[in-house]
Parts: C-alpha cells; structure tokens; sequence
C-alpha cells in the first residue's frame, strides 16, 4: 500500500536519533520550556535565516498569539486567503477579529492582485499562507503595506524550508510554523513555533505563551497556556539536521511525478524565484473525473486527499462572515478539481512512477 503520507518510515530511518534524543530528556527529569525547547528556537531561527523562535503548543497557537502579540483584536480585520486550512482562519476568530477573504490565484496562492481593494482603516494584518509548500508572491505584499500600518504574518505551516529569492521563510518579520507530524518538518505530537526578527516582538511572545509570566507566578499581562513541551523540541532538533535533505527527496519526487503525469492533468505551477518544499503535491483532475479518480486510486491501495474540499467561505462554521457562494470563484473551481498524491521524503521512485501510471491511466480514459 501507498499511503498519502507514511510517518512510520521516517522514523525506521532516524529511529536511533530519536530515542537517544527521547531518553536525554527523560533522565532530566525537566519536561517543559528547558534546555531543548531554548537550543531548538535558536537552531531553527538560525536555519530559517536569523532571528528569535519562539515555541508553542501548536501551529494555530502559533498564529492566534502573533496576532495577539500584535495587539489585534475585536474590531480589528485580518485579510487572508479563502482555500486556506481552517487553522489559519480560526486563529483569526480566536483573537477577535474579522477575517476578510481574498481569492486565490492559479498557483493556489493567495492573488495579490485582489489584496488592496479588500484594505480597509480596520485592516491590521495580512496573513499570505504559503500553501502546499510554496511562497507567495512577497514583493507585491511588502509594496501593498508600505507606508500603511498594517502587519503581515506569514502563515508558514506547509512551508519549511520553502524559499524565495534566496531567503527561507519568514520572507517578512513574522512566520508561524506547525509541527504537526505530517508537516515537512514534523514533531512526534503537536507543536509549532513563531520565528521573528523583532526582539521585542519575541519576549512578549513568550510572555503570553506562558500566562504572562515573567518569573515565577507573576504575570504582568494576559497570557495563555501554549508551550512547546521538551520531548518534541529535541525530537525536532533531531529531525531539522534532516530538514534539507527531505526537502531535496520532495522535489525530485515532485519531478518525477511532472515527468509521468500527462496530458488530462493540471500539475503544480512553480515560480522560477522560488524554492517549493512540496509539502503537498496538488494535481488538478477535470470535476466529474475527481471523486471517481481518488475511488480509483483507493481501489489499488494508493492514498490520495483534497486539501480543501471547501473553502472558508463555504464552511457552516464561518457563515457569520456574511460571504455566499460565488464570492471567490477560483477556489470554489479548485475545490471540485484539486487532488493531493502520496508525497514524502521516504517514498521511492518507483511508487511515484506506480502512482503517476494509475492516475493517469484513469483520468486519459
């Protein structure tokens, strides 16, 4: 069996890392913000071109206190992408604020081109999600924010490692990352992390990850419970002098499926100034052929997923924002095409090649 993602053989592979690294903090006896939650922050700020890490619970954590730490809140609006994973959405509502949607463009990325018009005098951030591994288009961003006081936050969670024009994500002064174990670089259990070039962005967020506390029982803000625990920072620490190496297996396993793929199949747009982890890799299949593709697929033992099969704005949980279908027609069209293949760093060529042959075998029917 193929399966979408298959953790258990990346773990076959640094199994020894892992439990060497598992028993250290066991004999510490130390279990919570110690020595490898602080020696993980460094190294991945460090690997994702300076700064501060800060490490939370998880990646929607990871977004909610940014915001929070930007002062944002009720009667404040946060313009962000409409194909997006709830997470990045939900950490919006959690702080207070007003979600606005923007439509996606044909490289699944939120179309910049749609940004401004949606900027408002409430409008305190914008969250470009680097989705299924690659970047936004950043310069167009920074040109939109100029001279305006409004924040961006990049929602990086499928996106480690991803590059653009030389520089690893965060491309801006703010990134927020997922551990999650499926992720590029994934803990063994949840996790995320916050990496800024601001200093003092840093120490607040580390006040109100840990109830804003400095010192011991005393808090001089509000705060909130979410820390990145020791086991799955050295775990991580452990996984991240990997990081390149599997991001590199993507990509050529991300080539081999653009060599098989033919005709019938919409394969993934890259931008040449770019660098795509391929956290994800997205086909587009004509709408009637989709559903019976993945039955297909599932017939053969090959795992296959849509991620997302509905947008923001048609989810029953987000009916508030007052949006209706129509709204954001790319995504809406996307939603019914896209299909996301077996993708991860321990897959052989072979099996991208077994997987490729079955799709479109089907969809050239």
């Amino acid at each position: 069996m193929i399966l979408l993602s298959d953790m258990k053989r990346q773990h076959a592979k640094i199994k020894g890392e892992v439990e060497e690294a598992v028993q250290k903090v066991l004999d510490s006896g130390w279990f919570v913000l110690g020595k490898e939650v602080e020696e993980f922050e460094k190294e991945f700020a460090d690997y994702c071109g300076g700064g501060f890490g800060v490490g939370v619970g998880n990646g929607t954590d990871a977004l909610f206190l940014a915001l929070k730490a930007l002062d944002i809140g009720a009667g404040d609006e946060v313009i962000t992408v409409a194909n997006t994973a709830i997470p990045t959405v939900s950490a919006i509502v959690a702080c207070g604020a007003k979600p606005v949607l923007v439509d996606c463009g044909e490289d699944y990325l939120i179309d910049v081109d749609k940004i401004e018009e949606k900027i408002t005098d409430k409008t305190k951030a914008i969250i470009p999600v680097h989705l299924y591994g690659q970047v936004c288009y950043m310069d167009k961003i920074f040109e939109i924010v100029r001279e305006k006081n409004i924040s961006i936050v990049e929602d990086c969670a499928q996106a480690h490692g991803a590059e653009y024009k030389g520089k690893k994500v965060p491309v801006g002064d703010i990134g927020c990352f997922s551990f999650y174990p499926s992720k590029n670089l994934g803990a063994d259990g949840d996790g995320g992390a916050v990496v800024t070039r601001d200093e003092e962005l840093a120490k607040k967020l580390k006040l109100i990850r840990n109830y804003g506390q400095e010192g011991v029982y005393s808090s001089i803000m509000q705060g909130y419970n979410s820390r990145l625990d020791e086991m799955q920072a050295a775990i991580l620490r452990v996984k991240l002098k990997h990081l390149d190496e599997w991001n590199e297996k993507r990509r050529k396993l991300a080539g081999v499926y653009n060599s098989v793929l033919t005709g019938g199949i919409v394969k993934p747009k890259i931008h040449e100034d770019r660098v795509h982890v391929f956290h994800l890799y997205v086909i587009r299949v004509e709408t009637g052929k989709r559903d019976r593709s993945m039955d297909y697929l599932k017939e053969r033992e090959i795992g296959s997923k849509i991620h997302y099969p509905i947008p923001i704005h048609l989810q029953p949980g987000f009916a508030h924002l007052g949006y209706s279908e129509g709204d954001f027609p790319v995504a809406e069209k996307y939603s019914k095409e896209i299909l996301s293949l077996p993708m991860f760093a321990e897959l052989s060529e072979e099996e991208v090649r077994e997987v490729g042959g079955a799709v479109g075998g089907f969809v050239n029917l």
